[in-house]
């Protein structure tokens, strides 16, 4: 078996990226404060086609030295937009008919495995503080809390860790 080189991996370049058929995905960042949290976010983001990123609260904004350290160009080709309010957020996201839910350890909360992606639907994935999650105001407004199962002594992943288990289960569901 052989390492394949860059140039054989048939890499969309950010143009094509823009004008691919995007997984119906986005990603809300609740209060991120690692900047190199935020950048991984985005190279996962690209990795699955994901339509948007929008980056809430004190969440950093791109151009930064350390997201773009880690997100290696990601901020040119994912689209992301900033809000200052995150529930407002969510309030015109469910207006606009996509299924919020929050990535969150909860009451009454779906583990991730067992949620039934619907082919048509648009998904909002909300992935909370590095501290304190997901606020509690927007846990509640979600349309659905889904849990990622764990079973050591932790019970936490790393804010951008949880972006790719979720994200991939999600690309996976709707692409099989």
């Amino acid at each position: 078996m052989r390492k394949l080189k860059n140039e054989e991996l048939d890499r969309l370049d950010v143009t094509e990226f823009k004008d691919a058929t995007k997984t119906k995905v986005s990603i809300v960042l609740d209060n991120i404060r690692s900047l190199n949290n935020i950048g991984s976010v985005f190279r996962t983001a690209d990795a699955f086609l994901v339509e948007k990123i929008y980056l809430c609260g004190i969440t950093a904004k791109p151009p930064h030295k350390d997201i773009h350290k880690t997100a290696l160009g990601a901020t040119d080709s994912v689209e992301w937009a900033y809000a200052s309010d995150t529930l407002t957020l969510i309030e015109e996201l469910k207006k606009e008919g996509k299924v919020t839910i929050a990535i969150e350890q909860a009451e009454g909360a779906l583990l991730l495995q067992d949620y039934a992606i619907v082919a048509d639907n648009s998904y909002v994935l909300v992935f909370g503080n590095e501290v304190k999650g997901v606020d509690q105001q927007v846990v509640a407004t979600c349309d659905t809390v889904l849990e990622i199962p764990q079973f050591g002594t932790k019970h936490s992943l790393n804010i951008s860790v949880s972006v790719g288990v979720v994200v991939w289960d999600f690309w996976s569901k709707l692409n099989t």
